[in-house]
């Protein structure tokens, strides 16, 4: 596009814009090798003087070869957790992974948001099963790619996921936000293993605060937004994503997502691990709980939890009781809200809020492409529906088919019985624990005497 004269000054050359402008010239493809070494300009200037950004030089090569470009520079909150998964009756045919005695350990630490695997979790388990077979490769010894899980685990499919080792901590001391508990259970499995690698998952949820509190006990510089990783390099994005950083591959890895496939070829035999001893740690930081939030003061492009409204709808006190029963964000579909029934910051879709919910309930929801759009980012999408071959229906996760009131009235009888149930259980527990200090008191007194 340009030549070098005497003068050593970048001129303008007319000649190579032209050519570089049009791809049916015979020369196009020299003139832009010879431009960028990536065979794509980043910059043509236009017959007006203006320079113009090459769109095809954006994104990345994503780990399946399908080339992306991320236009939420990382953030993300969550993705279709469709990618990867597989039914049952796929599960039980495939081949099952078994490691005997393992040479070498991979130390993989999730999020497990809510008690199970996201999709962030799944593809760092994939890449661990990566470093495993390149290791493997070139030291011909089986290698076993261990999880370690922190409280409630509700995750039932560790098998279909990579998982060869299970360390399972959920007994109380490990329940909530409790980095400096985990910590100490994190170096005793470095003490015990001596994992050849450890990989956490770059994400708000904990995963690279406590990768990067286990790099500084262990004095390690981690490799952080890594989404290219072999055994001698990696690969990091910075600058917001905007350059990549290729460095020596180290042991401890915090991965963007899809930084490699999640594991769909085998299942694995998730052998449990047992910890000798958990010593308690005094803790310096307490954890509170969570605060009380009213679900509808959450925006909705922030909500986990999005009970949307379509026009199916014909008892909306009904439909604001459900939403109140179940701690959810109301949200509307277009025509709702252009009827009346809910104001326009409750409207889901393009023409309204882009959700990014973990869980989605559509109800009486056809799914206009609008709709769809604005519900991509969500991972599990439930609806409601009286018509089987609607869009949303082909969307959703799990579908129900049915009159919507007669579905949300059955629903609201299972959460009173489910939240009476637990109630009368902490009921039982406490009233346990009063007989047990009346019967030590007691105890007390008769010794005394």
């Amino acid at each position: 596009m340009s030549d070098t004269h005497y003068s050593d000054v970048l001129r303008r050359d007319p000649r190579a814009e032209r050519i570089a402008r049009n791809r049916l010239h015979p020369l196009h493809a020299d003139i832009s090798n010879a431009v960028s070494a990536g065979g794509q300009m980043a910059e043509v200037r236009g017959p007006s003087g203006l320079l113009r950004k090459n769109l095809h030089t954006r994104g990345f090569i994503g780990p399946n070869g399908i080339k992306r470009i991320d236009r939420l520079k990382g953030n993300a909150n969550a993705t279709n957790s469709r990618r990867g998964a597989i039914n049952t009756q796929q599960a039980a045919l495939l081949p099952l992974h078994q490691v005997a005695e393992a040479a070498f350990t991979l130390v993989v630490v999730p999020d497990m948001v809510g008690g199970r695997l996201t999709s962030h979790d799944k593809d760092v388990l994939g890449q661990a099963h990566q470093l495993a077979r390149a290791i493997e490769a070139d030291t011909d010894a089986k290698g076993a790619v261990m999880l370690v899980a922190f409280g409630v685990c509700k995750e039932e499919n560790f098998d279909k996921a990579g998982v060869d080792r299970l360390l399972l901590l959920d007994s109380g001391e490990y329940q909530g936000y409790c980095p400096e508990q985990q910590m100490a259970a994190l170096l005793q499995v470095e003490a015990r293993f001596a994992p050849q690698y450890w990989l956490f998952p770059d994400s708000v949820h904990g995963g690279s605060d406590l990768g990067s509190r286990l790099a500084a006990r262990l004095g390690i510089r981690p490799a952080v937004h890594a989404w290219q990783v072999n055994t001698d390099t990696t690969i990091c994005r910075g600058a917001g994503g905007s350059t990549d950083i290729t460095r020596a591959t180290p042991r401890l890895l915090i991965l963007s997502q899809e930084c490699a496939n999640p594991i769909d070829e085998s299942r694995h035999e998730v052998l449990p691990v047992v910890l000798k001893s958990t010593p308690i740690v005094s803790l310096l930081l307490e954890d509170k709980g969570q605060v009380s939030v009213d679900p509808n003061a959450i925006p909705l492009a922030e909500a986990e939890f999005i009970l949307s409204a379509g026009n199916g709808i014909k008892n909306w006190d009904q439909f604001h009781t459900a939403a109140v029963a179940l701690g959810a964000t109301e949200g509307a579909s277009r025509v709702v809200v252009d009827d009346g029934y809910m104001p326009r910051f409750r409207q889901v879709g393009a023409s309204g809020t882009w959700v990014t919910a973990r869980v989605y309930l559509a109800v009486g929801i056809s799914g206009a492409i609008q709709h769809m759009q604005g519900i991509g980012q969500c991972e599990k999408v439930i609806t409601i529906n009286t018509d089987a071959g609607c869009d949303m229906v082909k969307r959703a996760d799990l579908s129900l088919i049915g009159d919507s009131e007669a579905v949300l009235l059955e629903l609201l009888k299972l959460v009173g019985a489910f939240r009476q149930q637990s109630h009368q259980g902490q009921n039982n527990v406490k009233n346990s624990e009063k007989t047990g200090v009346n019967k030590d008191t007691n105890e007390e007194a008769e010794n005394a005497a």
